[in-house]
């Protein structure tokens, strides 16, 4: 780790300063005043370069001469060096910005979000597997037992290191249960999940990166990944409201079917009117899609 003299100093140099223009002025911070030659021996600047370097410092207002026969000098205090330059760099982003608007007008594209794609289910469950095995904190999953089986080893791996599991499955899971919160999705059992068509695969690593995998029709697989927090944000909060749901089905059963018929499937009755929910194959893949 780097002493606190040379961190300075480092941080001075991406401000603008030379290393030994840094490295003078630090040296000057911690006297009360030197002359060139005990500067060069406290800071290691060669002899020969500290004078100039020193005069470098006085013309940019970093220190003031303060003596001569010999020559003293002193730094300025840091809160009047960082003010000057905070000054100097504001009106080099206006000089800046004044010389871009001079500039001919044209349209940019507009920077998307560093998402990658995949097509097809053994790829997506191999860069998940990849994800878990380097995870810190906590996991959310949401899938069927065929997409998460894929998934096993990572997933027993990660909760020996004592990562937290948030999993909401369709059907079986299909290995033992990791540390943490695992649902399974009841509500659909016996009347959407046989005959649905629509397969997804839904991850989030500790809320940083994130992937949604989607097979409309069970087969083709669309899959996005990547190290964006709002997208982990957007695929967290579906995994975590589907859990939310799961958790009031199991204690209230009877009461909610009967609000919502079986599956819950008029909750998927989206329309301002009386009508009938949609089909059920058809009602969730059009919600996933």
């Amino acid at each position: 780790m780097p002493d606190p003299a040379s961190f300075v100093a480092e941080r001075l140099t991406q401000l603008g300063f030379s290393q030994y223009e840094a490295r003078t002025y630090v040296g000057l911070l911690m006297s009360d005043g030197a002359t060139g030659y005990s500067v060069a021996n406290e800071t290691g600047v060669p002899q020969p370069k500290v004078y100039e370097t020193l005069r470098r410092l006085v013309d940019r207002g970093a220190a003031v001469l303060t003596g001569e026969r010999p020559a003293r000098y002193a730094a300025v205090a840091p809160e009047v060096l960082l003010t000057a330059l905070e000054k100097e760099f504001a009106g080099k982003v206006q000089a800046a910005r004044h010389s871009l608007e001079d500039m001919p007008a044209r349209d940019f594209a507009e920077r998307g979000l560093p998402i990658a794609k995949l097509d097809s289910l053994p790829a997506a469950i191999e860069r998940a597997a990849g994800a878990i095995a380097g995870a810190r904190n906590r996991v959310y999953l949401s899938g069927r037992a065929q997409e998460l089986k894929g998934l096993a080893g990572a997933v027993d791996e990660a909760s020996e290191r004592g990562v937290q599991f948030v999993i909401v499955h369709f059907g079986p899971l299909p290995f033992q249960a990791p540390r943490g919160k695992v649902m399974r999705h009841a509500s659909t059992e016996g009347t959407l999940y046989a005959s649905r068509k629509a397969h997804h695969l839904a991850a989030v690593v500790d809320s940083r990166w994130a992937m949604w995998a989607l097979a409309r029709d069970g087969r083709d697989w669309d899959v996005m990944f990547g190290e964006v927090p709002l997208v982990a944000s957007l695929v967290k909060s579906y995994i975590r409201h589907d859990l939310f749901v799961q958790r009031m089905y199991a204690d209230l059963p009877d009461q909610l079917e009967l609000l919502y018929g079986p599956g819950l499937l008029q909750l998927t009755n989206l329309s301002d009117g009386e009508s009938a929910a949609e089909p059920a194959s058809e009602s969730m893949a059009a919600i996933e899609s």
